[in-house]
């Protein structure tokens, strides 16, 4: 499609742009968190400076390696950096200094400028779960994910009152090629939500695509000039950086696309199983990967990730909510204020198979962590199940419900004159109760955070309704919510051209499904 004709088709569509935006039906969401509650802190100053001098002394001494990159090791050579082969010996001091001209807050643009969200500082934002290949639900139970599957949880994330993020990755499409299924899930982002989302890191030629992409979404210099993708650059820890991610970081950064820098760790697998150990090696590939990220271009956005579980010793499997890894998180969190990045870390994390109680204790550990630890960006805030392997229909809903608890919690005590409620007190007095005063029929409808989903009517009532559970409840919220779901107002000359777009790539090449 050349330019002329997109102007054209510009100029004709206007009119049903505009239409469409008269008649769509607009749901809904919360601005991004704000906290006005302090962080929590498990290090004193004593112990931070440790753990950052460890840090450095495994970059200069251990050194990182940057697989199939000569690239990279150019770039690092011309840093002033000790190059050996693959590894790479960064000097005391040289990557911290490359990370200062990174910025410490971001807004990402979503295509509902409404819906813009600002990362770093005080703000948390919430996106939903990323990666897992298969999904789950009360009536079909386990299995393999579809592009269908994807598009109900684009639709759930968008209807989300609490979720901030449309996410990247909610599910692994199966039924569709591995090297074209990046171009429908970034379509389906597009198209169904109007929340901000992310891109494709598989390979940088599927980066590009969604640089490419959002040109026709945005506009070419709108995206020039703006944030619009917030994508997942993960580490191989132990202090590996391969060329499939650091290839797409290079595209992002190159087109001033954030992308969180997030180690992968197991603690006793893929890092020590000490909490001190762990740190110093998270920062330590922290380091290396933001500063890495500023050598492709001096102040690309990036965020300081750190997604670390602890292990099963008997079995090997991942375990969630665990104190050690919210010891790691807190901690975590310091370094990345210290640093002076944007966080990202926690989610709805647990181990279990089922949206059972299991889940529930660790997914709220989890989240709580999240909240005070500082996080400015939390992926996979709902959803999660398995370990990560299962995105849940009724867990996606349940937690993007309890999502509603972090906004309100964040918020911290009023203490303004309305809120110390002393006319109140003078009102009921001695022995009198509040329910009718003055100060509760203004306060009642807002006092409360409310849940959308659990059941809190008298036994005979719940009974004789089918004494349902909260999976059950959830399932019936799943359908209703797609039930009621309309897709958000898009400029169809837009619509057509990403169409063309999509066909056009998938076009180009054979499918392929490794």
């Amino acid at each position: 499609m050349t330019d002329t004709t997109t102007r054209r088709r510009a100029r004709s569509g206007g009119g049903a742009a505009r239409r469409a935006e008269r008649g769509a039906v607009s749901f809904e969401t919360a601005r991004f968190i704000t906290r006005n509650i302090p962080d929590y802190e498990v290090l004193g100053e004593e112990a931070l400076d440790i753990i950052e001098a460890n840090a450095e002394t495994i970059l200069e001494e251990v050194g990182v390696n940057f697989v199939n990159n000569p690239g990279a090791l150019q770039r690092w050579r011309d840093a002033g950096a000790d190059v050996r082969g693959e590894r790479v010996h960064i000097p005391r001091g040289l990557a911290r200094k490359l990370c200062a001209t990174a910025p410490s807050q971001f807004t990402q643009a979503a295509r509902n400028p409404e819906r813009a969200v600002e990362v770093g500082g005080r703000n948390l934002v919430l996106a939903p779960i990323y990666g897992p290949p298969f999904v789950r639900d009360s009536v079909g139970g386990r299995r393999y994910a579809t592009m269908a599957d994807f598009e109900k949880f684009v639709k759930l994330g968008y209807m989300s009152k609490w979720l901030h993020h449309s996410g990247g990755t909610v599910c692994e499409p199966t039924d569709i090629a591995v090297n074209k299924r990046h171009l429908d899930m970034l379509r389906a982002h597009m198209t169904l939500s109007d929340k901000p989302f992310m891109g494709s890191v598989t390979d940088p030629s599927r980066a590009r695509d969604s640089v490419e992409m959002c040109e026709i979404l945005f506009g070419k210099e709108f995206v020039a000039q703006n944030t619009v993708m917030t994508s997942l650059i993960n580490i191989n820890s132990p202090l590996t950086f391969d060329d499939v991610m650091m290839g797409a970081l290079e595209v992002y950064a190159e087109a001033g696309q954030a992308c969180i820098i997030s180690p992968f760790i197991v603690g006793g697998a893929m890092a020590p199983v000490s909490i001190a150990g762990t740190l110093t090696q998270v920062l330590a590939e922290v380091l290396a990967g933001v500063a890495y990220s500023q050598l492709v271009r001096p102040g690309a956005p990036v965020i300081f990730g750190a997604f670390v579980s602890s292990i099963d010793m008997n079995s090997g499997a991942p375990t969630f909510g665990t104190p050690e890894a919210s010891h790691i998180t807190y901690g975590a969190g310091q370094l990345a204020r210290r640093l002076g990045l944007p966080f990202r870390s926690a989610g709805s994390f647990c181990g279990s198979k089922l949206p059972d109680a299991q889940a529930a204790y660790e997914t709220a550990n989890s989240l709580n962590m999240g909240l005070l630890s500082g996080v400015n960006f939390m992926l996979h805030s709902c959803g999660w199940l398995e370990g990560g392997l299962v995105a849940s229909f009724e867990k996606f809903v349940m937690d993007a419900d309890q999502l509603g608890t972090l906004h309100q919690l964040a918020r911290g005590v009023d203490m303004s004159e309305d809120a110390q409620a002393m006319d109140a007190i003078r009102e009921v007095g001695p022995g009198g109760h509040y329910l009718g005063c003055a100060h509760t029929q203004a306060n009642f409808k807002t006092a409360f955070w409310k849940t959308e989903l659990f059941d809190y009517k008298p036994f005979e009532t719940w009974e004789d309704e089918g004494a349902r559970d909260t999976q059950t409840l959830a399932a019936i919220r799943v359908e209703k919510l797609l039930a009621s779901y309309q897709a958000p107002a898009l400029d169809p000359v837009i619509a057509e051209a990403l169409d063309d777009y999509v066909a056009r790539k998938k076009a180009a090449e054979p499918d392929a499904f490794l």
